[in-house]
């Protein structure tokens, strides 16, 4: 009887081939666009995926004021923040968010929370560039395109 012995291949870190992705978020459903996002920020759709390593990708989101919530969420997704003060607790809800000076935020948090927590997802953070516009700095690096509105019909809103 002969013994197949298999070993789980991991990554080095020079052995790590980043690309940098482009998504368009105009449309789009904020919570299935961020969580295509954490998975490529993680590396999960690269067959040589190593958890402990930063082997994703770099991806920029643009037009991130314009992204869409179901439901009666733009009303009633409330935010909390504190001013460091007593009594100081703030809270906006995603309209005025969106709204507001920094929309950007409103897609970083919901992709930083499906990400798990720790070191790691410190690093993998600093992969995504979010941009309120469609004008973005990174045009050299020569991004490809993911159309996440042609992965399923449900990530893009149309009863507006």
């Amino acid at each position: 009887m002969k013994i197949i012995i298999m070993h789980t291949k991991s990554l080095k870190a020079k052995e790590i081939d980043k690309k940098w992705v482009l998504v368009d978020a105009e449309n789009l459903v904020l919570g299935r666009m961020a969580s295509v996002i954490a998975m490529r920020l993680k590396g999960k759709h690269k067959p040589s995926y190593t958890p402990h390593m930063d082997c994703g990708d770099n991806v920029v989101v643009i037009n991130a004021d314009k992204v869409h919530l179901t439901g009666k969420k733009m009303e009633d997704k409330v935010f909390y923040r504190h001013t460091g003060y007593p009594g100081g607790i703030k809270e906006e809800n995603a309209k005025e968010r969106l709204q507001g000076h920094h929309p950007e935020t409103l897609v970083k948090k919901a992709v930083e929370r499906m990400l798990s927590k720790g070191p790691l997802r410190n690093q993998l953070m600093r992969n995504l560039k979010v941009y309120t516009g469609a004008d973005h700095p990174h045009v050299a690096q020569k991004p490809e395109v993911l159309n996440v509105a042609m992965m399923n019909e449900k990530n893009i809103r149309r009863d507006q």
